[in-house]
């Protein structure tokens, strides 16, 4: 599925009648798009991002992750919803035909059959790191803290990078309570992707709470 944000962060660059269009070539190889991507005119990273998250597969990953503290709001912006788009392939259609059923079933709570498919999908792509987080995400939704991080291990096994298993971390040592290991994890996920700006409002308040908490043991 692609995320409508994404679409409509590319459109208005691309669209018709844009500010000196015409000197931006159309991307159509892979060659092209990774010349673009190192391209100081921002419209040329654009549509570097762009080629890459309409073809590119989860390998393709490191490169958009660079993109994400460029300089520019909205190709940081485009960048992760691509990144998003590339994990998400694993160059086996049937791989990817399961864990978008997968998505779907957790989207609507149905946690056991999302697991089941996930687990599907690990079963026959065992080297592809998203079928491994989204079935760590179901865990986590299923209440299951322990499998989910043990899914989470074998993403960071995978794809290091990967700034949403690192944030899932985050989450789930907020449910086990062990708020400095939250903290260090949510740090990890900024250092990836210093997008995520929200969660340092997080760490200020597990902050607090450890305070609390070693005041509480003295």
């Amino acid at each position: 599925m692609i995320p409508q944000v994404f679409a409509l962060l590319l459109a208005a660059f691309v669209a018709p009648g844009a500010s000196a269009q015409s000197e931006i070539p159309e991307i159509t190889t892979r060659a092209a798009a990774l010349m673009a991507l190192e391209h100081r005119d921002v419209r040329h990273r654009v549509a570097g991002i762009g080629y890459l998250g309409r073809t590119g597969l989860a390998a393709d990953g490191p490169l958009l992750v660079k993109l994400l503290s460029d300089p520019d709001r909205d190709v940081r912006g485009l960048a992760e919803e691509a990144v998003w788009r590339v994990w998400s392939r694993s160059g086996d259609a049937e791989a990817d035909r399961v864990l978008a059923v997968g998505v779907v079933h957790m989207e609507a709570g149905r946690y056991a059959q999302a697991i089941e498919s996930f687990s599907r999908v690990i079963e026959r792509k065992p080297s592809f790191a998203e079928g491994w987080n989204k079935r760590a995400t179901a865990w986590f939704l299923a209440g299951e803290m322990r499998k989910s991080l043990a899914d989470c291990d074998e993403v960071m096994k995978r794809n290091p990078q990967h700034f949403g298993a690192l944030s899932g971390y985050g989450q789930i040592y907020i449910h086990l309570e062990d708020y400095e290991k939250s903290i260090e994890y949510f740090r990890r996920a900024i250092a990836v992707n210093p997008n995520l700006t929200d969660l340092n409002t997080v760490i200020q308040r597990l902050e607090e709470l450890v305070r609390e908490k070693r005041g509480r043991i003295i």
